[in-house]
């Protein structure tokens, strides 16, 4: 029995070091927030969705990359690990993952809005056609 709890209490503990070693979980940010570091430029803004998804608008100043393309398109940014990135998507669930694989790729300040698109024009705030 003492065996089998050492070796529980063994694996517990690797689960956390490794936790607080690994990447941290991308941070949400709110409407507001987004719509400001659009105004201010004081983020870079990437809408993720699908261009399909894309057709009935886009916040105005934030780059168009699907989440797909994501990946392979990260020379465009034009930014480095350390600048501020917000992603956003139609409801916060893809951008929200994406976030989190660019923290474990060493984006150190990436986050997602919450909320999504859906959220932007439900509030009327504007949008431009892509």
């Amino acid at each position: 029995m003492k065996l089998k709890q050492l070796f529980s209490s063994m694996v517990l503990g690797t689960l956390l070091l490794a936790a607080q070693n690994g990447a941290q979980a991308a941070s949400a940010v709110s409407l507001e927030d987004a719509r400001g570091a659009i105004d201010k430029s004081s983020a870079v803004v990437i809408d993720i969705r699908e261009p399909g998804e894309q057709t009935d608008g886009v916040a105005k100043g934030a780059l168009l990359i699907p989440m797909g393309q994501l990946e392979k398109r990260l020379g465009e940014l034009k930014t480095s690990k350390t600048q501020p990135v917000i992603l956003i998507c139609q409801t916060q669930n893809r951008s929200a993952k994406v976030a989190d694989k660019l923290n474990a790729a060493g984006f150190t300040q990436v986050s997602y809005v919450k909320g999504g698109m859906s959220e932007w024009t439900k509030r009327g705030w504007p949008i431009v056609k892509p």
